[in-house]
């Protein structure tokens, strides 16, 4: 199993600034490959605390100067807020930079506020996705990028530098799939695909093996291992880790709530988001108490044994796939994220690379 990071920017610390924050969170992308990880990924969000990752792509740039074996991922570059010529010039510049360590992850964007932000309509992000994925799949593959589509109208331009033929894109283009009309897109276009962890992993594996089964069918070979995306919590101590997971979990579910509007009544009105209005309703229906200590429970936190086995229970239920992991969420203090990190990276990261079929990029 290949592990990652994910880097996601919150700043719900006390008496830290933005630039403060996002000084310190950078240096976990560093920390990550001193500590044995396989790939460092960072989001892309606006305009909130919520998360400060403006543009993925250029701190990936940033990262490629300061490690040199672990890989660059985007999770993800939003497509309906860029244009595909410049998302595939920016991935092709990163990639010969790192000499061919970007993962590109890309997804189709969930908060209300940050389209109003753009000024881009929420109910034609399907479109605009299913539209600029291919294009820029094939930019990155061909070294040109040309549409005639309704949203995306672009006569041919030639992308320079060109794409590096000894580097490839095969099992290197991830899709976030959280929604049911997304894990066909994701599976159609050819990407890898990518869920954060909502629910138990039962839960999960229907949307899973549904992917798979598209992928399969579309294009006659297996696809490779799904990414899982965890908030981490690890210490040596299963009471403290269970304590300090537990109150920061519940404040990041408060944040997931806020920042998407997650109890809003939005959802059944805007067109291709309908499935996330049962999910609104069922965290009215239960609480907002009672569903963030079921979030909880969802994440990997514990001792670095217990979390092998919670990985071990993942396998038997989703089969291979690659474990991501979120160490700095809703002001956990920066020593105790980056303890986290280091025994997660020194105990659990060894285990985890023993279990399932390791496919590197």
């Amino acid at each position: 199993m290949q592990v990652g990071v994910l880097l996601v920017f919150q700043n719900w610390h006390e008496n830290m600034t933005d630039g403060e924050m996002f000084t310190r969170e950078t240096e976990l992308g560093v920390l990550a490959e001193r500590y044995g990880f396989d790939s460092v990924w960072a989001a892309e969000h606006h305009f909130d605390d919520y998360s400060m990752c403006p543009d993925n792509l250029q701190l990936m740039s940033y990262l490629a100067g300061r490690t040199s074996t672990i890989k660059l991922g985007t999770g993800a570059v939003i497509l309906p807020w860029n244009d595909p010529v410049r998302v595939v010039e920016k991935v092709t510049m990163l990639d010969h930079l790192s000499q061919g360590r970007v993962l590109f992850g890309m997804g189709r964007g969930l908060a209300k506020m940050e389209y109003e932000g753009f000024g881009v309509d929420m109910g034609t992000s399907r479109q605009r996705f299913d539209e600029a994925a291919p294009l820029i799949m094939e930019g990155l593959r061909n070294g040109y990028v040309q549409g005639d589509g309704p949203i995306y109208r672009q006569s041919r331009v030639d992308i320079r530098p060109g794409p590096d033929r000894e580097f490839g894109w095969a099992d290197r283009v991830y899709g976030v799939a959280m929604s049911p009309d997304s894990v066909p897109a994701v599976a159609k276009v050819g990407a890898r695909m990518m869920t954060f962890m909502q629910y138990p992993a039962e839960q999960h594996a229907e949307a899973i093996n549904r992917y798979r089964d598209i992928y399969r069918e579309t294009h006659s070979r297996e696809p490779g291992p799904v990414l899982t995306q965890d908030f981490v919590y690890c210490h040596e101590d299963a009471g403290e880790a269970e304590r300090v997971a537990r109150e920061y979990l519940g404040r990041y579910f408060l944040s997931v709530i806020k920042h998407y509007d997650f109890a809003g009544k939005h959802w059944r009105e805007t067109p291709g988001y309908e499935a996330y209005q049962a999910g609104a309703d069922m965290i009215r229906e239960a609480g907002m108490e009672a569903a963030g200590a079921g979030y909880a429970d969802t994440q990997i936190w514990g001792t670095p044994e217990q979390i092998v086995e919670k990985y071990r229970h993942r396998i038997e239920v989703l089969g291979d796939h690659q474990p991501n992991i979120a160490p700095s969420f809703a002001g956990l203090p920066f020593d105790k994220v980056e303890a986290s990190l280091k025994l997660f990276g020194e105990k659990v990261v060894p285990e985890l690379h023993k279990m399932g079929v390791a496919v590197p990029a």
